[in-house]
């Protein structure tokens, strides 16, 4: 029996509407094909605006979940208390601004799914530290104290990992990386996705299996994340999700993506 996945999205009150209405157009588009319960999580929105949201919420089968934490802990936070309540499934955790662009999508990437695995739709090489020294900008007390800060808690690139726009793992392996983890901030915030202690080194160091997953249904291990053809590299034709990100770099000249490549791949 397929073990069913609970598809984990989260929108914010930084999202608008229409993030959740582009979520749910496409999500009904292009059919995840694999057991699952849809989960939507509302956070830090007020009671008559969620009143709204559950007008288009309502056009698909899913599972409410309000998050009563009041304080912003970004979207790691919110992962947390959803994994704590589905600790023995797989769980897709997706942001508010992202929807699937491929058919069969989680179908994909649970074929490639198994114990001891997180899996990711798009991944990345850049590095926070890399980028920040290549602006030379090491004057100003703030910049200096943003360079003390990056050097301690991020490798130099090329720094692979996956992005956290979209991934897979259990809820149980979710609560073992979150734990103790505490987000004030956004710098937290990148330190859980791309840093030394991030969710695709902690888990490297364990031994797990990390991959990117693409709209063919193939794997990549981090060595050849860029061949995935997901996130800023060529025409990004390979996308199981869509997200504002990657959508950014379709719409700029062919001039300005080569920079982007060059940023985020070498």
């Amino acid at each position: 029996m397929k073990k069913k996945v609970i598809i984990a999205y989260l929108l914010t009150k930084f999202d608008c509407i229409s993030n959740l209405q582009n979520f749910i157009k496409n999500f009904k588009k292009f059919k995840p094909d694999h057991p699952y319960k849809l989960l939507i999580c509302y956070k830090l929105i007020k009671v008559n605006q969620v009143k709204k949201l559950r007008k288009v919420s309502r056009e698909v089968n899913h599972i409410e979940f309000i998050d009563q934490n009041k304080k912003n802990d970004f979207d790691f936070g919110s992962y947390g208390r959803i994994a704590k309540k589905y600790p023995n499934y797989p769980i897709f955790f997706s942001l508010g601004h992202s929807y699937p662009v491929s058919k069969s999508w989680l179908k994909k990437i649970m074929k490639n799914f198994k114990k001891k695995t997180i899996i990711g739709t798009s991944a990345s090489y850049e590095s926070l530290l890399s980028s920040f020294l290549k602006k030379k900008k090491f004057k100003l007390l703030f910049n200096l104290f943003n360079y003390s800060f990056l050097k301690n808690e991020f490798p130099i690139f090329p720094n692979p990992h996956l992005r956290t726009t979209n991934f897979l793992l259990y809820g149980k392996d979710y609560l073992e990386f979150n734990k103790n983890r505490i987000y004030k901030n956004k710098k937290d915030a990148w330190k859980s996705e791309s840093g030394k202690s991030g969710l695709t080194n902690f888990f490297l160091k364990k031994d797990y299996n990390v991959i990117l997953v693409n709209s063919k249904g193939k794997s990549f291990n981090a060595e050849d994340f860029k061949k995935g053809e997901t996130y800023c590299y060529k025409e990004q034709s390979k996308q199981l999700f869509s997200d504002k990100h990657s959508r950014k770099y379709s719409k700029l000249s062919n001039n300005i993506k080569k920079k982007v490549m060059k940023k985020v791949w070498g």
